[in-house]
């Protein structure tokens, strides 16, 4: 029977295989196990197979498994990420709880993430997530939007802008979702290109189970897979 271990090692295989084919090293590319409604049972099981980093949707999801500052989750290599919406009156419950927020979509947000990361005498990194397919549906800034949110949170104290991420259109074919990892690529190039102070944009988390290694073609250093690494869920 295969083994969470096995398709762990399965994926590290192919993310090393679509980095060099992309002129990139295998170490580039840091590999997010997307563990919505994954029970913490399994989530353990990933972790002692060598997974160091989780990624959650839902708050009250991941409190209810990890508890509220994640001492369900023992082990100080392991980190835990918010990469599904976050609303502003659970910044403080997400900040308690995750290493790094993928999903800032607004000023608002941000201000409230650098507030209540003030209040603890510490800075959280963040990430802007941008829409890139234009679709009603998903969360995110608009394009021509995400330039102007750079420059008015760079100023903020305590949280850490490393760069951006998206939610590509949810297509069969994972060369129709280029277009969309290839759009966010283009803006982070654009905000490096008007060299904000305090505005860091190292990172792109874009790609799923379904469409990752085209996302590592187009410049992903950071992709969030749940179900090639633990199976078909019940959402």
């Amino acid at each position: 029977m295969e083994t969470i271990r096995d398709r762990w090692q399965r994926v590290q295989e192919r993310v090393g295989s679509a980095a060099i084919r992309a002129g990139r090293q295998p170490d580039d590319v840091e590999i997010v196990a997307v563990s919505k409604t994954v029970p913490l049972d399994r989530i353990l099981e990933a972790r002692d197979g060598g997974i160091t980093r989780f990624g959650e949707n839902r708050i009250q999801e991941a409190i209810q498994k990890f508890g509220q500052h994640r001492e369900n989750l023992p082990g100080s290599a392991v980190e835990l990420h918010l990469v599904g919406h976050l609303q502003t009156n659970k910044v403080r419950k997400a900040f308690d709880l995750f290493d790094m927020i993928h999903s800032v979509d607004s000023l608002h947000l941000a201000e409230a993430l650098s507030r209540v990361a003030g209040e603890s005498g510490r800075t959280i990194p963040i990430l802007f997530e941008v829409n890139t397919s234009g679709e009603a549906s998903k969360f995110g800034i608009a394009p021509d939007q995400v330039i102007e949110l750079a420059r008015q949170a760079a100023p903020l104290p305590h949280i850490e802008i490393r760069g951006l991420m998206t939610v590509g259109a949810w297509l069969p074919d994972p060369e129709a979702v280029r277009p969309c990892f290839r759009l966010l690529r283009e803006l982070r190039d654009r905000i490096q290109a008007e060299r904000i102070p305090d505005i860091g944009m190292d990172e792109l988390s874009m790609g799923m189970t379904n469409d990752f290694e085209v996302a590592i073609e187009e410049g992903a250093t950071i992709v969030r897979i749940g179900t090639a690494i633990f199976g078909p869920r019940a959402d």
